[in-house]
């Protein structure tokens, strides 16, 4: 059960090697121990990804989790939730894509899509299930600014991420009931291994600090947090801006 200063005794990572995800592990691990399921591919990340989560006093077990392997996912939930309750799941598995290779490569938009919005509605489901069973419990769900507006430069990537927000903001109503809570979180570009060589952009983050974000939104039971905070004023701008002066902009 997460604690009254909002502390879990179980985390669920699915996409357990994402820096984003380690992050808000260590943001949790930093208050107190606690056991980890670490749901990813087999590999030699997320081998490493185990070793710092134990270096750092977590119980951790690994689950074999792949995204596009969708039926498969009821099996993975189900076998991440066989050492009890999970207090805390982080859905934060995704891709970024070549954005104009996107929407020009059949095989590379079916992908994105599949990824980034069919998969997280597929775990997302499977997730809702065992959340209801045990009548608590949290969900951080790792969206995008980028799904606020979709912009042309990267407006495959943009629309699967407004499909991944639209869908965990409605699954957050849908639990609330049951006593369980989600939060979506909207950070802008991210300095991880996702987005390495690109140039550094406005508002951008570390995993640390859009880790500090996600787990403090979380423990108040907040449906929705941009990481950073600038970024809901920027967005809220930017809904109302013209398309004809929108598609101008150098964004």
């Amino acid at each position: 059960m997460i604690d009254a200063v909002g502390n879990p005794q179980s985390l669920l990572l699915l996409g357990g090697t994402s820096d984003i995800a380690l992050a808000i592990a260590g943001k949790y691990l930093a208050e107190q121990p606690l056991k980890v399921v670490l749901a990813a591919r087999a590999s030699e990340r997320r081998k490493l990804a185990a070793e710092k989560l134990r270096g750092l006093g977590a119980e951790v077990s690994e689950v074999d989790f792949d995204a596009k392997d969708m039926a498969s996912h009821p099996a993975v939930i189900d076998q991440a939730f066989a050492g009890g309750d999970i207090d805390v799941a982080v859905v934060a598995f995704g891709l970024l894509g070549d954005a104009e290779e996107a929407w020009q490569n059949h095989a590379a938009a079916v992908d994105l899509a599949t990824v980034n919005y069919t998969a997280a509605v597929s775990v997302g489901v499977a997730l809702a299930d065992k959340l209801k069973q045990q009548g608590h419990g949290s969900v951080i769900a790792l969206s995008s600014v980028a799904g606020e507006r979709v912009r042309r430069s990267n407006f495959v990537y943009g629309s699967t991420k407004a499909g991944f927000d639209g869908f965990y903001l409605g699954l957050g109503e849908a639990l609330r009931p049951h006593g369980v809570t989600v939060t979506v979180v909207r950070p802008g570009q991210v300095k991880t291994k996702m987005t390495e060589g690109m140039g550094k952009a406005p508002l951008e983050q570390t995993a640390e600090q859009v880790a500090e974000i996600a787990v403090d939104a979380a423990r108040k039971g907040k449906e929705l947090v941009w990481a950073p905070a600038q970024f809901r004023a920027v967005m809220s701008v930017l809904r109302h801006v013209p398309r004809p002066i929108f598609r101008k902009l150098p964004i």
